[in-house]
């Protein structure tokens, strides 16, 4: 049953992805990969909110161990894009644009580190408001 929800979440995840990518890309140009680092970042922010509440989510129904893998394993294994971030700074780099590729390194991995703690932050919020 695990690698159902597993498969759910990374399809979710794909097409949630997608979706942000081209939505930034939309809002804000194509010439820097926004829409990566997006995604990244809010990708980032809910592992570490799930991190965080660890097993505390866990319903008869839906138990923890498929919370997580559903989750972390397929819908943020799904949207987050770290090959696709390699592929944007290598492009980048191959096209001699060297700041607009340091920036994206220096930019994801920052604001995910960030990101990630700060949902790590709320998800043990969110695990002492509602304890298991």
């Amino acid at each position: 049953m695990t690698y159902f929800w597993v498969a759910i979440g990374s399809a979710l995840g794909g097409v949630g992805r997608y979706w942000c990518g081209v939505v930034v890309a939309q809002r804000l140009g194509e010439s820097f990969p926004w829409g990566t680092v997006f995604v990244n970042v809010t990708g980032s922010f809910v592992i570490g909110v799930v991190a965080a509440m660890g097993a505390s989510l866990d319903w008869p129904w839906f138990p923890a161990n498929h919370v997580r893998a559903f989750v972390v394993v397929g819908l943020c294994g799904g949207y987050t894009t770290f090959s696709a971030f390699s592929l944007q700074t290598l492009t980048l780099l191959q096209d001699g644009a060297w700041a607009e590729a340091l920036g994206n390194v220096l930019l994801s991995v920052a604001l995910c580190l960030i990101a990630v703690w700060l949902g790590y932050l709320a998800g043990l919020g969110l695990g002492q408001a509602h304890p298991g």
